[in-house]
């Protein structure tokens, strides 16, 4: 393994607690598609306050982070830690190539007021694949230039950058990491992860990020619940959570069908996609969440058609 730099940024972090709902939380952009900083601010202080949130995330699939510049990601996070103070902290997701350029945007997250980090596979392995060493370099890099909590992005198993699970056991070793944020998306291979991660470290959290089956997920034993779906309707995935956990079946049955029509709205019969998060801005902004649910080309807006869904489904979910 190649050598890794030291931490080169110490500073104080907030506690994050994973066992609750984090949503990954939505960019409002003005007409020129610019960031909405009072919007963003606005937006982000009422979500954290929702009953069962535990922290935030910024620069996720549902922030629309491939549209957003290095900078503009680490400005999204001041925002939300600024408006979050208080309330609850924020973790900022890395999205880069390689460890140099890794380590200098989570050192500006951190710059920013991030109290976490959720790593995702660089871009190049979804084409390439990965040697495990690969992985465990660039997760230690980054602890230890950050000294962070970090959250592993666990991608589906159909990629080339889905972790195997003896992977995911020896990234449950390390001392920065402290949750997984599991999209599996194969529920063979899912619960072979949860099983390989508690076996080496029962203390790491187990988060879903299932936003379009989440009942189906949180059964298998996990801790919360890290999903852009929660920035729509946090009160509804709380409370299905919650159920799970207290093993109250019936309840949590009857919250996954009023869930559905939104996640048919927002989801159709497939999983998160750049169109997904758009449509699921538009119901934000149907349900009054945002003041406009503009998105960042080349994303597209949902059209006539899809938007009578959502309209129907905001109203059948009663979060309007």
């Amino acid at each position: 393994m190649n050598e890794i730099p030291e931490e080169t940024h110490p500073m104080t972090a907030t506690p994050i607690n994973f066992h609750g709902l984090i949503p990954a939380i939505s960019v409002p952009f003005r007409e020129d598609h610019s960031i909405d900083e009072a919007e963003l601010t606005r937006f982000a202080a009422w979500l954290g306050a929702r009953d069962g949130i535990t922290a935030l995330m910024t620069n996720g699939h549902t922030g629309e982070v491939f549209s957003l510049t290095a900078r503009e990601r680490a400005e999204v996070t001041r925002i939300a830690v600024e408006a979050t103070r208080g309330i609850c902290p924020i973790i900022s997701s890395v999205v880069c190539e390689g460890i140099a350029e890794a380590v200098e945007q989570a050192g500006w997250a951190k710059e920013a007021g991030a109290s976490g980090l959720d790593i995702m596979p660089p871009h190049h392995w979804l084409r390439f694949g990965f040697l495990p060493d690969h992985v465990i370099d660039y997760f230690t890099a980054i602890g230890k230039a950050t000294g962070l909590d970090l959250v592993v992005h666990v991608y589906p198993a159909y990629s080339k950058a889905s972790f195997p699970s003896d992977l995911l056991a020896e990234l449950a070793r390390l001392p920065f990491v402290k949750a997984f944020k599991i999209g599996t998306r194969e529920m063979n291979k899912y619960a072979r992860d949860l099983k390989a991660i508690r076996a080496v470290a029962p203390e790491k959290a187990l988060l879903t990020c299932h936003d379009e089956y989440l009942l189906a997920s949180m059964v298998q034993g996990i801790d919360g619940a890290l999903v852009g779906f929660a920035s729509l309707a946090p009160g509804l995935i709380n409370d299905l959570l919650k159920a799970v956990k207290a093993g109250d079946l019936h309840k949590a049955q009857a919250l996954q069908a009023r869930i559905d029509p939104l996640k048919d709205a927002v989801y159709g019969a497939g999983e998160p996609t750049g169109e997904a998060h758009g449509r699921m801005k538009a119901a934000m902004e149907v349900a009054g969440i945002l003041a406009s649910g503009r998105v960042r080309p080349p994303t597209h807006a949902p059209g006539a058609a899809e938007m009578a869904q959502i309209r129907a489904a905001v109203a059948a979910a009663g979060i309007g």
